[in-house]
């Protein structure tokens, strides 16, 4: 198979993935689609998964134990994030990189963090190589929250959250969002967390869903007699 039959290949297949998968996610806005259908899904995702499982319904496992989302809730989460071009987006679990990608595409700025090195490195040679240039990458455990000055016009939290905590909540800017998966298997919540005001917050649920813990999320309080 030539080069160019392989690209004729993976557009397809990224045009099945947003036909089939995502747009039946309720997943409509437009410039969320077209920057999905561009970026190369494939380059992201494990060597061995590339011509097998970049594409389909399902979370593809990583290193260390962790899962890349599967599409339509990436879709879902970068729809959900109503980015600008202007704003400054924190992520917490850089994983693959795909989810990085796309919103550097949909935002002015990405800080990018991960408690794994080697996702860090990965995330940075594969972003590269896509030409992108606006995002910082950190290896850092951020699970109990962001504790640095800096605010973010949007948040999100790529593993699941136990129980929610408000470790982020003051690292929004005014009428910034926070999304965040809070709960434990089988049925986890998808929440939007705007802050209103200096000392307020509005929280909105999305949908349900299920996806891996955070690495070291804090957990419910044990139960004492």
């Amino acid at each position: 198979m030539t080069g160019t039959a392989a690209a004729i290949d993976f557009t397809q297949a990224r045009f099945n993935m947003i036909e089939q998968q995502i747009r039946p996610w309720d997943v409509l806005d437009q410039r969320v689609l077209d920057v999905i259908a561009s970026t190369p899904r494939e380059a992201f995702v494990p060597e061995k998964y590339q011509t097998t499982l970049a594409f389909s319904d399902i979370s593809i496992p990583l290193e260390h134990h962790q899962y890349m989302l599967p599409p339509k809730l990436e879709g879902r989460l970068l729809q959900s994030l109503n980015l600008r071009p202007t704003d400054n987006v924190l992520e917490i679990g850089t994983g693959s990189g795909y989810l990085t990608a796309c919103l550097a595409r949909l935002s002015g700025q990405v800080l990018s963090l991960d408690i794994y090195p080697d996702f860090t490195t990965s995330a940075e040679r594969k972003l590269a190589a896509q030409g992108i240039n606006n995002v910082t990458l950190q290896t850092q455990d951020a699970a109990n929250g962001w504790d640095a000055e800096a605010q973010f016009d949007a948040i999100v939290v790529t593993g699941s959250l136990p129980v929610l905590h408000e470790g982020f909540h003051r690292s929004l800017t005014l009428n910034g969002r926070l999304l965040v998966i809070v709960g434990t298997p089988p049925i986890m919540e998808a929440l939007l967390i705007t802050r209103v005001g200096p000392d307020q917050w509005a929280r909105e649920s999305l949908f349900d869903t299920s996806i891996p813990p955070l690495v070291n999320a804090p957990g419910p309080a044990a139960f004492r007699f």
